[in-house]
C-alpha cells in the first residue's frame, strides 16, 4: 500500500523507518530533546515526518518528559504596549529554542492570576513567566507561591519580571531608581512644580515609581503636593481622566505632569489638547517605559527607557539557563553584577527646558 493510501495516522515508528534512523533518533529530532542529534539525521526525520503527515502526540510527550515545549506568559493587559513589547522578547528567545509561547491576561486581578496558574499546572508548560505588577497587599500571595512551588517541584521553571516578591527567579527592574533619575533631570532643566497621574493605591509598580519620583524631586528642589497626585486606572483613559481633573480644578503654578506609565502619558497629552492647551508649552508631560508609540506622538514624549524586549528575552534565558545565566545571555541592558535591568532617562520635546 502506498503512503497516499494510508488511512491510519502515521506513528513515530513509521517515521523512523521511513527516515532510516533509530526510534530514539526520530524521537529526539521531533520532541525538542536537549540531547543533540546529527543535523543530517534530523533533517531526514523532519522530511519523513512531513511526507507521512506525522503529528506528534504532545500529551504523551508531556507525560514522558514532565513538561511540554510551551512557555506560558502571564501579563496584566495584552493591549498595553509595555506587555506586548515584553512578549515580543519572550517570543524571539523562544523561537531560538523551538518553544511555543502562550499568553494570558490577568487584568491585574490576583484571583484571576491564581486561577490561571492553577490551570497552567495541569498543562505542564516548561516555563511560567509572570510579567504583571504585584499588588502591594495581596491576599492570594501565599496561595500563588504554593501553586508555583508545586509546579517547580514537578519540573517547571518560574520567572518573575520586575520585583522578587515571591522568592522565585526574577528579572529585576528598578522602577524607583528610574523615576528618581527622571525627577532629577526635570529639576535640572528648570521645572519646580509638579503633578502626578498614577494608578490607584495598591499597585506596586506605580507605588515604586511615585516613591522614586518624590525622592528625586526632594534632591533637586522640586515640589509635589499630595493634592496634586491624581489616581486613576493604569491605562490611557486613566491618564486622560486624571489630567482632565487636574486642568478643570485649575493648574495654578503646576508646570509638569508625570504619568506613571507611557500609556497614561499619552492620555494626558490628549486631555491637555482637548482643554485647548498645548502640551509641552502650557503643561509639560513625562512618562515611563519608552514604549514605541511615544516617539511618534506630538510632541514626542520625555520618558524613562526600559529595554522591554530585553526583559522578555532575559526572563526566558533565566528560566532555561538557571541562576548561571551569564552576562552575554543577559544582554547589554543588564547590570550583571547587580542582576538588575537598567533604565535611562530620555528627554524629548514634551518637556522643553525652562529658563
Amino acid at each position: 500500500m502506498s503512503e497516499t493510501d494510508r488511512t491510519a495516522p502515521a506513528t513515530l515508528h513509521d517515521v523512523a523507518r521511513e527516515a532510516g534512523v533509530s526510534l530514539a533518533t526520530a524521537s529526539r529530532s521531533l520532541n525538542g530533546s536537549t540531547r543533540k542529534v546529527n543535523e543530517s539525521y534530523r533533517q531526514r526525520v523532519l522530511e519523513a515526518a512531513a511526507r507521512l503527515n506525522y503529528s506528534p502526540n504532545l500529551s504523551a510527550q508531556a507525560v514522558a518528559r514532565g513538561t511540554t515545549t510551551t512557555v506560558a506568559l502571564l501579563v496584566a493587559d495584552i493591549a498595553d504596549p509595555y506587555f506586548s513589547s515584553i512578549a515580543s522578547g519572550v517570543v524571539a528567545e523562544a523561537d531560538r529554542e523551538r518553544l511555543i509561547v502562550t499568553m494570558a491576561a490577568t487584568e491585574r486581578d490576583p484571583e484571576r492570576e491564581l486561577e490561571l496558574v492553577r490551570q497552567l499546572r495541569g498543562q505542564r508548560p516548561r516555563v511560567i513567566i509572570l510579567a504583571g505588577s504585584r499588588p502591594t497587599s495581596d491576599p492570594t500571595g501565599g496561595a500563588l507561591a504554593d501553586e508555583l512551588t508545586a509546579y517547580e517541584r514537578a519540573g517547571g521553571r518560574v520567572v518573575l519580571i520586575s520585583r522578587n516578591e515571591l522568592d522565585f527567579r526574577t528579572v529585576l527592574l528598578d522602577n524607583r531608581a528610574g523615576a528618581e533619575a527622571l525627577a532629577r533631570e526635570l529639576t535640572r532643566i528648570g521645572y519646580r512644580r509638579f503633578a502626578v497621574v498614577t494608578a490607584g493605591e495598591g499597585l506596586r509598580t506605580a507605588a515604586d515609581r511615585l516613591e522614586g519620583f518624590r525622592a528625586g524631586l526632594a534632591e533637586g528642589g522640586g515640589r509635589l503636593d499630595e493634592t496634586d497626585i491624581l489616581r486613576e486606572a493604569f491605562t490611557r483613559d486613566g491618564g486622560y481622566a486624571g489630567t482632565r481633573r487636574l486642568i478643570e480644578r485649575g493648574l495654578g503654578d503646576i508646570e509638569l505632569v508625570f504619568a506613571a506609565n507611557d500609556v497614561m502619558a499619552v492620555g494626558a497629552l490628549s486631555a491637555i489638547r482637548d482643554a485647548g492647551l498645548t502640551p509641552g508649552r502650557d503643561l509639560a508631560v513625562a512618562g515611563f517605559d519608552d514604549i514605541p508609540t511615544v516617539r511618534d506622538v506630538t510632541p514626542p514624549l520625555t520618558t524613562v527607557r526600559v529595554p522591554l524586549e530585553a526583559l522578555g528575552r532575559r526572563a526566558l534565558r533565566l528560566a532555561l539557563d538557571g541562576d548561571a545565566a551569564d552576562a552575554a545571555a543577559a544582554g547589554p541592558d543588564v547590570d550583571s553584577a547587580a542582576g538588575v535591568v537598567t533604565t535611562e532617562v530620555v528627554l524629548r520635546e514634551s518637556t522643553p527646558a525652562r529658563g
